[in-house]
């Protein structure tokens, strides 16, 4: 069976971790002065790259050159030759236990992993509980867990991997260090997506890359098995396969509605909704991504400082579109269309009619 590619390319070091300068400094430089925590929170966006790092600070903690050569230890990195670090990777480390705490959530489970935690690690010099998806724990799986975590044996960390921070208790996250992986930007995505089209000898064009990475709304792994899922498709991989693939309009129809919405082109406007009805698109999720488009561009009109941050978003091409439309983004025509589409939006997601609310909302253009 073949391997999934966000599998295949899966970080085997912290230096090749996507878009987390700041974490993987931290990281980095607590392994190489010997100062790896044994309890550690990382929350964020799904696909972000939480439990691939959380297996790496596993590597790092049992690496076995890191304990044998003090001059590699100062590179902050594990091998990936040794015994141990070879283990992690293949998932059969008996010392490094991932838990599902979505089907594992109760007291029972945390009763049992207590107990085990007072075991000795079978090989390596620490044992590594990783706790994926921890918001699911019930409270008094989370109470039974708070002595643990507060005073874990000398051999024991411990590493907690959530989407939705704010469930988690704050008895819970004071008694950890916090580290936030924020959603990847769409360059970040496709510089990655790009070195593995390459890898694989894939035929894809640019646009069709780009609306992947797009797609994936800051995920990688998202973004990766969508490459995956169209690669199995076609040979070659144009754009109107991969929209057909996704469900979900190219950027540069974001930009032509866009500009048809801010002229004030109802009718030219309407005729592109029905040709991407015809094309088989979400038009809830083009709506969403107009939305989006919209606000930028009267952000960008307001700011023009901001080309910088907008550029991690933006490639060169779409940032120079966006400055012309920016030119006709004036607020006392874009505010009222962003407040029809928002509506319309809304109308949409519950509509058997899903055209029409959009519909609507670019006839009341003026």
């Amino acid at each position: 069976m073949a391997l999934a590619l966000y599998r295949k390319y899966r970080p085997k070091d912290l230096a090749s971790l996507v878009g987390h300068e700041t974490n993987v400094a931290i990281l980095k430089n607590a392994a190489r002065l010997g100062k790896l925590g044994q309890s550690y929170l990382f929350f964020g966006p799904r696909g972000t790259g939480k439990t691939t790092t959380a297996r790496l600070v596993s590597k790092l903690l049992n690496c076995e050159r890191r304990r044998d050569d003090s001059e590699f230890r100062a590179l902050g990195e594990p091998c990936n030759e040794c015994s141990a670090c070879k283990e992690i990777d293949n998932l059969t480390s008996l010392d490094v236990i991932e838990i599902d705490a979505a089907s594992n959530r109760g007291i029972d489970e945390i009763r049992n992993l207590k107990e085990s935690v007072r075991q000795a690690p079978a090989k390596n010099p620490y044992k590594v509980y990783i706790i994926d998806e921890a918001h699911m724990l019930t409270g008094a799986a989370f109470n039974a867990l708070l002595k643990t975590l507060e005073e874990p044996p000398a051999h024991a960390v411990f590493i907690l991997a959530t989407t939705e921070f704010e469930k988690l208790p704050p008895t819970i996250t004071s008694r950890t260090q916090r580290f936030l992986f924020k959603k990847l930007s769409k360059i970040e995505i496709l510089a990655k997506l790009t070195r593995i089209v390459k890898a694989e000898k894939l035929e894809i064009s640019p646009d069709a890359l780009e609306l992947i990475a797009s797609a994936s709304e800051g995920s990688l792994r998202d973004a990766e098995s969508l490459l995956d899922q169209i690669s199995n498709i076609a040979k070659k991989i144009d754009l109107p396969l991969t929209e057909q693939v996704i469900g979900r309009a190219a950027f540069q129809k974001v930009e032509e509605l866009a500009e048809l919405a801010l002229e004030a082109k109802s009718k030219e406007a309407i005729k592109k909704i029905n040709e991407f009805k015809e094309e088989g698109l979400n038009l809830v999720q083009l709506t969403k991504d107009l939305i989006h488009y919209l606000e930028k561009v009267l952000t960008f009109s307001l700011n023009p400082d901001l080309e910088k941050s907008f550029s991690e978003e933006l490639t060169k091409e779409e940032m120079g579109r966006m400055k012309k439309l920016s030119g006709l983004a004036r607020p006392e025509k874009v505010l009222p269309l962003l407040r029809s589409l928002i509506r319309a939006y809304s109308e949409m997601r519950y509509s058997p009619f899903a055209s029409v609310p959009l519909e609507i909302a670019l006839m009341e253009t003026k």
